[in-house]
Formats: structure tokens, C-alpha cells, sequence
């Protein structure tokens, strides 16, 4: 442990040699501090979180993220073009230790500069919620500064229904291969739209179970957040609407109307007093517009209630996004085990891109194929590239949502609670499972290289 700990000493010597710490560090700062007291917020607690929160995590996020891939990549990289590693590599340490080393430099680091990051992001947080207006500052603390838990429906599992319902399908008729992904893709979404769609004077009810902390939360103000998509949705259209709430078979006592736009979140508080004696909340939304509504399943009702305090959510969210920064550091290292120092920080930056850009690959898996479907026919399309690409994309995804199933940004900017389990959760996955095989790879690949080699080429 002592190899590996004075290497570790050495990367932070580098960084504060080279003024790399004093620039990242500014750079923080600047972005983080200086950015948000430059530009006014609308006076909302929304627009105050959008800018003090969303923002100043994300640019966080980006900037050390490039930051740790280039020091990654230029740490190992350069030390082996310069002739330095041969210098280490003869003294009585082992080259796994070097790397490991190298690593904990650049965790230990990022955790400093996250630190100082994150610390000016709540200060000036709590500095600056003085000065909006006592309405919205109250809702700031109720809505934002606060770690509330999630609690959504209990919905029949989808993909089983599909499944079941294709079978069923093909059964009837025949149905090309081809046409296999789109008939899933038609068949799914005419089940969710049995789940979610309020046509106009309908109304849907949702069942919440809160058995678990029902004691807790029986004497709470629960906040309903809710968003719903207009079938006929125009800019500026206001659709009226009733929430009722109850306990059947109690008369459901609790009463809201509500006329908000489409598309967007909304909060709605519910008073104490209306989970029976199970612990389950019962919903109702009454549509009084003239549209069809589409509650989507996966985000259209929850229930938040109070769980703890924002300043250790905020620690446990900046710890997540120092887990980020521990797989890009492997990431870069791993690239530089076996490539030079501009073909390392390319690749690696590639799939940072990449990784950003899942939306894209989502779709490509979801599909079944490169190609775009018939504007005509509706019909799938096919590629030769399919049988090559599709496993690679899959593979890609699954490594990607190692990470991405969690986000401290989105958490924090809607006051949701980041738990302990949370947070070791996603380092497991993340940091040992995802950045452990990539510190593998680097570590047997750095091994087996021959540094005298390098010298010679160059």
C-alpha cells in the first residue's frame, strides 16, 4: 500500500507542479460561483433551482469529466512518451501498483475540486434564497431543499402483456420477421395507452402504497406531482381537471381543481389524513377538458413525501458524480495502458460521447435495426450492418446504464431523496463492477507493455 500511496503523492505533486489544480480549480469557480451571480434568475423557485442547481451540477459534471479523461490519459501517457515511466518501472514496485496509484491520485483529486465545487454551490444556494420572495422562498424549502422519497402506482408488468398479446398475434396470422419489432412496438404502446389515457370526462384512479413508512408518513404533507400530454396540444392551452383523494371505502373527501398546460410538471399538496389503514393512498384524476390526456406510466403521478434534510442529499449527490469521475479516471487510463496521448484522449472522449449521446442507441435497440422504417408502410426496415452493430449496441447500452440509471442532477433539482443505498448502489455498479474491469484491462495491458519499445519508435 505504500507503493501504490506515493505513487498517488506523486500525480497530486504533478498536478500542483504543472498548476493543473489552481486552473481546474479556477475554472470551478468561475463556472459554478461567478456564471450564476452573473445571470438573474425570473424570481421563481424554479427558475432559482434551474440555474443555482440544474445548471451548476451539469457544467460541473462536463468540465471535470473532459478534465479527468485528458489527466487520465496525459498522467500515463506522457511518463511513457517522455521516458519517465522507465524511470519508476525499475524501482521495486509493481507496474499494477503504478496504475492503481495513478488512479487514486486522480480520485483523490477530483473528490478536492468537488469539494471546493460543491461547498460554493451551497453557499451561494442558501445566499441567494434570501433574496427571492417570501412566497417562493418557501417553496423552495418545501419543494427543493428538502430530500423527499418517491412513491408511484403499481402498474401489471408491460412487457409480459406484450409478449403474451404477440404470441398471441402471430398465432392468428403470420407476420414477417421483419415485422416483429414494430408489431411489439404497436401492441406495447396500445397497452399503455389502456393504462394511462383519460379520455374527456373520464377519470382514472391510482393506488399508492405507502406500507412501509406508513407511520411516518400518515401525519405528513404529501406533495402529488403529476404531468400529462394533450392528444391536440397547443402553446398556451390551459386543460381543466379534479384530483380527488381517498381511501375507498371512506367518500373521497379531498378535492383539487386544477387548470394547468400540458407537458410540463406540476405539484399539488394533499393534506394529512387520507391513507387508510393499510397504508395506501387512492387517486383520482376527473379530465374536464374537451382533449384525451396520456398519463405516461412511468413519470405521469407520483407522491413525494419529507424524508430528511438537504444538506446531506446534497453530499450523498456529489458523492454519485465522484463516482463518475472514478470510471472516466479508469477509463483514460485504461486508454493510455496501450495508445499514445493524442489516439488515447480521442477514444476516450469518443465514448464519453457516446455515452451522452444513449438516447441514440435506445432507439437503434428498441427498433431491432439500423435502418429507418417505411414512411409509407410503416413497416421496419433492415440493414446489413444488424447482425454486427445491434450486439455491439446492446453491449454498449447495458455499460452505459451501469451509470446513467441514476442522476444526483435530476434528484437534487427536484428536492427527491439520494439515499445510502442509492449511493452504493451506484458506486458498486459504477465504480467496481464498470471501472473495476477497466482498471483489469489497464493493469494487465500497462504489464505486458514494453516501455524501451516506445523510446525506441520515438
Amino acid at each position: 500500500m505504500r507503493q501504490i500511496l506515493a505513487i498517488a503523492k506523486l500525480t497530486w505533486k504533478a498536478a500542483f507542479r504543472f498548476r493543473l489544480f489552481w486552473v481546474l480549480a479556477g475554472l470551478l469557480l468561475l463556472t459554478v460561483v461567478v456564471l450564476p451571480l452573473l445571470v438573474k434568475d425570473d424570481g421563481t423557485a424554479q427558475g432559482f433551482t434551474q440555474i443555482l442547481l440544474t445548471y451548476t451540477l451539469s457544467l460541473l459534471t462536463a468540465l471535470l469529466g473532459f478534465a479527468t479523461l485528458w489527466l487520465a490519459c496525459g498522467t500515463l501517457a506522457r511518463d511513457i512518451e517522455d521516458s519517465q515511466m522507465q524511470m519508476v518501472a525499475v524501482k521495486p514496485v509493481a507496474r499494477w501498483q503504478i496504475w492503481l496509484g495513478k488512479w487514486l491520485g486522480l480520485v483523490a483529486l477530483n473528490a478536492a475540486l468537488i469539494a471546493l465545487a460543491g461547498g460554493s454551490v451551497f453557499a451561494l444556494l442558501y445566499w441567494r434564497a434570501q433574496k427571492l420572495p417570501a412566497k417562493e422562498q418557501e417553496k423552495l424549502r418545501r419543494e427543493i431543499l428538502v430530500a423527499r422519497a418517491s412513491v408511484r402506482p403499481v402498474f401489471p408488468d408491460v412487457e409480459q402483456a406484450v409478449e403474451q398479446t404477440f404470441r398471441e398475434e402471430i398465432a392468428k396470422r403470420p407476420v414477417p420477421a421483419a415485422e416483429h419489432p414494430l408489431l411489439r412496438k404497436t401492441i406495447r404502446e396500445q397497452i399503455e395507452a389502456g393504462l394511462s389515457v383519460i379520455p374527456p370526462q373520464y377519470g382514472r384512479r391510482w393506488t399508492l402504497n405507502f406500507a412501509a413508512d406508513k407511520d411516518r408518513v400518515r401525519g405528513q404533507t404529501l406533495a402529488l406531482r403529476f404531468k400529462f400530454f394533450a392528444a391536440s396540444d397547443r402553446s398556451g392551452t390551459i386543460y381543466p381537471g379534479v384530483w380527488q383523494a381517498g381511501a375507498p371505502p371512506q367518500t373521497l373527501v379531498w378535492r383539487q381543481s386544477v387548470r394547468v398546460p400540458a407537458n410540463s410538471f406540476q405539484e399539488v399538496e394533499i393534506p394529512p389524513g387520507f391513507l387508510d389503514e393499510n397504508g395506501v393512498l387512492t387517486l383520482e384524476y376527473v379530465n374536464q377538458s374537451a382533449t384525451t390526456l396520456l398519463f405516461r406510466t412511468t413519470d405521469g403521478v407520483e407522491v413525494l413525501h419529507r424524508e430528511g434534510g438537504f444538506g446531506l442529499n446534497f453530499a450523498r449527490g456529489l458523492g454519485i458524480i465522484l463516482g463518475w469521475m472514478a470510471v472516466l479516471a479508469a477509463l483514460g487510463l485504461a486508454a493510455a495502458s496501450f495508445l499514445s496521448f493524442p489516439v488515447a484522449a480521442f477514444f476516450s472522449a469518443s465514448l464519453l460521447v457516446v455515452t451522452l449521446s444513449s438516447g441514440t442507441l435506445v432507439n437503434v435497440v428498441e427498433q431491432g435495426t439500423l435502418a429507418q422504417p417505411d414512411h409509407e408502410t410503416g413497416a421496419a426496415g433492415s440493414s446489413m450492418l444488424d447482425v454486427v452493430m445491434l450486439p455491439v449496441f446492446r453491449g454498449l447500452l447495458g455499460v452505459v446504464n451501469l451509470v446513467r440509471d441514476f442522476s444526483p442532477v435530476d434528484a437534487l433539482s427536484t428536492g427527491r431523496s439520494i439515499t445510502w443505498s442509492q449511493l452504493g448502489l451506484a458506486w458498486a455498479k459504477g465504480v467496481l463492477v464498470l471501472g473495476g474491469g477497466l482498471a483489469l484491462f489497464g493493469m494487465i495491458v500497462f504489464t505486458r507493455r514494453e516501455l524501451a519499445a516506445t523510446q525506441t519508435q520515438s
